[in-house]
């Protein structure tokens, strides 16, 4: 009889438990990341009884673990970017203030004051920093550092024009395209393409300007574009072998070409620059360029020459004299025009491998590629259109500022900067046990032991880890259906026991009242 009042016992005992167990996973259906529990029970060890069969007894019930239920919780939509869940198995790794390492599926995180990911305890998340090029990723796990991130200005290297350009200008005129152009220390320069029309009207020159200065080198002239106004050609001209000097005395001419775009064509033979009596008498022979004509004394000075190759106005080509020049004294030189199939070409605003005064440079070693045609070159055409520009492209860009965060499904945290630029500034890391069940809870944490085996750290989406899922936050698991059952029940186990126990102590008391 007395063995039945303990048996009641333990039953009472294992249902206030269960109960416990319960309580506690209601109490936690709104706590993100939360983990509900479960409880077993086996049967107490058993008493021999005697008799010819010999049966065995029970002693009662004991609660043999409380386990954790790892099921995936729901997401729930949040509007922070890094509010993160992980769909799948894995924990986010974080530090708390005494250093010590917690593991945890509430991924609630935000920028705190310091400007480290942390989550709504203040512990700071870890994972992998990338250089500030965003390319090269740290491998050691650290806090994730979100301070001070730049993205570092890019030198520009490569331009592109997409226009149209009117077939129906008139020779000598020009249509100008600026843009924005960066340096290696982000400063911004204006980068200017001149398109001058010729007197062919196949042919249009250009040049290039920086911040008002010329190209120490250009690699073309212009373009010759065919019947149906496509880009057909780029050509290059100068005016070659270098002039021939004829004179009696000690004359001599330095060549400057201002506009090479209008040496559209090769000389039929070459162009004779010969002095008359004085300085205002020079007279020339054209060599092919019908219209082209002369100035001397130019802005007041008797030692320059010009030449307009079409005669509209403006020198394309300058002669400085020096030294005595006397009657019948000449000048002689021919324009050589190549042309070649359209291919990007590069122009150059100071010497290569040079720098500008502050010491930052342009392009590469110097070099800015014009995208003429090919992979992302915008289109150039010439049309019976009034010109205009259509799009405009250039690469490079200033330093900027991180202005939004996004997180990746394989945990790359990706900085949007005010630059307009998208690199990664961080990657958030996942831990794994072999154990599950041997993780010890330290409030909303688990905690790694022995029982656990050793953690397993790896990205996200990689070695069995679950991806991660940026804008949610993991709910609890609770089940509130399921443990309202399950309360059913440990409430009737409970009035069971008890029940029980009324039983046998009124069985006691009858045995009691026996002598009476």
């Amino acid at each position: 009889m007395a063995t039945s009042l303990w048996i009641g016992t333990t039953g009472l005992s294992g249902s206030e438990k269960q109960l416990d167990v319960i309580a506690n996973n209601l109490a936690n259906a709104n706590t993100p990341g939360f983990k509900a529990s479960d409880t077993f029970f086996n049967s107490m060890l058993s008493q021999n009884l005697a008799g010819g069969s010999q049966q065995r007894v029970g002693q009662g019930v004991g609660v043999s673990a409380i386990t954790k239920i790892f099921d995936q919780g729901s997401f729930e939509s949040s509007g922070n970017a890094t509010d993160v869940a992980i769909d799948g198995n894995g924990f986010f790794i974080v530090k708390d203030s005494d250093n010590r390492t917690l593991y945890t599926r509430a991924g609630g995180f935000e920028v705190n004051k310091t400007g480290f990911l942390a989550d709504k305890n203040d512990y700071t998340v870890q994972g992998h920093m990338f250089d500030e090029t965003g390319l090269i990723e740290d491998t050691s796990l650290t806090d994730m550092d979100l301070r001070n991130i730049q993205s570092v200005p890019k030198s520009s290297t490569t331009f592109s024009l997409g226009l149209t350009l009117d077939s129906q200008t008139k020779t000598g005129e020009t249509f100008d395209v600026s843009q924005v152009l960066y340096d290696s220390r982000g400063a911004e320069h204006s980068l200017s393409t001149t398109f001058m029309k010729t007197e062919n009207a196949s042919y249009w020159g250009v040049k290039t300007t920086m911040d008002g200065a010329e190209a120490e080198a250009q690699q073309y002239s212009g373009i010759k574009f065919d019947s149906q106004g496509l880009v057909e050609m780029v050509y290059t001209a100068d005016v070659t072998p270098a002039p021939a000097v004829t004179t009696a005395g000690d004359g001599d001419a330095v060549l400057k070409v201002n506009n090479s775009g209008q040496l559209y064509k090769d000389t039929t033979a070459p162009i004779v620059l010969t002095r008359g009596a004085d300085t205002n008498t020079w007279t020339f022979t054209n060599g092919g360029y019908e219209n082209m004509s002369l100035n001397y004394g130019i802005s007041g000075a008797d030692d320059l020459i010009g030449i307009d190759m079409d005669g509209i106005g403006g020198d394309d080509i300058t002669f400085t004299l020096t030294g005595a020049w006397a009657l019948d004294d000449a000048i002689s030189f021919n324009i050589v025009q190549n042309e070649e199939a359209a291919v990007d070409k590069t122009v150059r605003f100071y010497a290569a491998g040079g720098a500008l005064a502050d010491g930052a440079t342009i392009g590469l070693e110097g070099d800015l590629t014009w995208n003429l045609v090919g992979e992302g070159a915008e289109n150039i055409r010439s049309f019976a259109a009034t010109s205009k520009v259509a799009s405009l492209t250039i690469d490079g860009y200033a330093p900027g500022t991180v202005t939004s965060l996004d997180v990746k499904p394989n945990g790359l945290v990706e900085g949007m900067f005010s630059n307009g630029q998208r690199q990664n500034v961080a990657r958030l890391m996942l831990a794994d046990f072999a154990n599950l069940q041997g993780l010890n809870m330290t409030g909303s944490y688990f905690v790694e032991t022995n029982e656990s085996g050793p953690v397993v750290i790896n990205k996200p989406a990689t070695g069995g880890l679950g991806q991660i899922q940026s804008h949610s936050i993991e709910m609890s698991n609770t089940d509130t259906g399921r443990e309202f059952i399950k309360m059913i029940m440990a409430q009737r186990a409970y009035q069971s026991s008890a029940k029980v126990i009324t039983t046998a102590d009124q069985m006691t008391q009858v045995l009691m009242n026996v002598k009476q």
